[in-house]
């Protein structure tokens, strides 16, 4: 016979959670002392790895229960029940996953702004998604509909989109109390460019397509893309304007000096 905390210990199953499993039947121990505590066999302890191991598979105790209980049991129907259950557990599981990344990087996104972040979420989960791949469809060529999947994505955790998304999160914050021209937000849209070349080099064609989509609310919604503030595309605009012209203006100067 085992004391139940040697059970315990060896098992690092706590105290606790043995005199549970005796409440509900499902492992009662052989015998008891004199002071009332719980004794285990050999038997017992064996019955325990079992308990032990189809939790491990996913069985709820009731359903460990009833296995255990009966010697008939089609341990082949059951167990493969239990992996359709796991596997459909695990898809569903993927989409929290995904929405939970979604949400996540949509605060980022949005500066911290958690409340605008949900709504652009719940915005997007609205949407047709067969609807949405029609008319991206429509809207792009093959080759460009390839270039779509380099695109950031919201629920990514890879260091391209979360770039991008602290790069957004950044606009929005200094657009708040910066000039387009200021140097901190300059310094954004370059790497943001930079971004852009190092991902879709040689095909400007579909990335300015994308930004006029972009840039019409309705559009960009059909598209399925994360909601962006009208000002703050507006704002990206007239960073990108000042950042073009500059580099146009460098040019020229140094065109100029060595013509001198």
């Amino acid at each position: 016979m085992i004391h139940i905390k040697e059970v315990a210990k060896q098992t690092k199953i706590t105290v606790r959670t043995l005199r549970y499993y005796d409440q509900i039947g499902l492992l009662a121990p052989s015998s008891k002392t004199e002071g009332g505590h719980r004794l285990y066999t050999e038997e017992d302890l064996k019955k325990l790895q079992y308990i032990q191991f189809l939790k491990e598979l996913g069985y709820g105790l009731q359903n460990i229960k009833e296995m255990l209980a009966d010697p008939d049991w089609n341990w082949s129907i059951s167990l493969e029940k239990q992996l359709v259950y796991i596997m459909e557990e695990q898809a569903r599981l993927q989409k929290i996953e995904s929405s939970l990344r979604e949400l996540i990087n949509g605060i980022a996104a949005e500066d911290g702004n958690e409340s605008l972040a949900i709504r652009k979420l719940i915005q997007l989960w609205n949407r047709n998604k067969k609807g949405r791949r029609a008319f991206k469809e429509s809207m792009f060529n093959d080759r460009e509909v390839e270039s779509w999947a380099k695109l950031p994505k919201m629920n990514g955790d890879d260091p391209d989109s979360m770039e991008w998304i602290a790069l957004l999160g950044q606009i929005k914050r200094y657009m708040l109390k910066d000039d387009p021209s200021s140097p901190r937000v300059q310094n954004i849209i370059r790497r943001m460019l930079e971004k852009q070349v190092e991902d879709f080099a040689g095909e400007e064609q579909f990335i300015n397509k994308l930004w006029e989509l972009r840039k019409s609310p309705e559009q960009s919604e059909e598209l399925g893309l994360y909601p962006i503030d009208q000002e703050v595309l507006e704002y990206m605009e007239r960073a990108y304007d000042i950042y073009t012209a500059s580099l146009k203006d460098s040019a020229r100067s140094k065109e100029e000096t060595r013509e001198s």
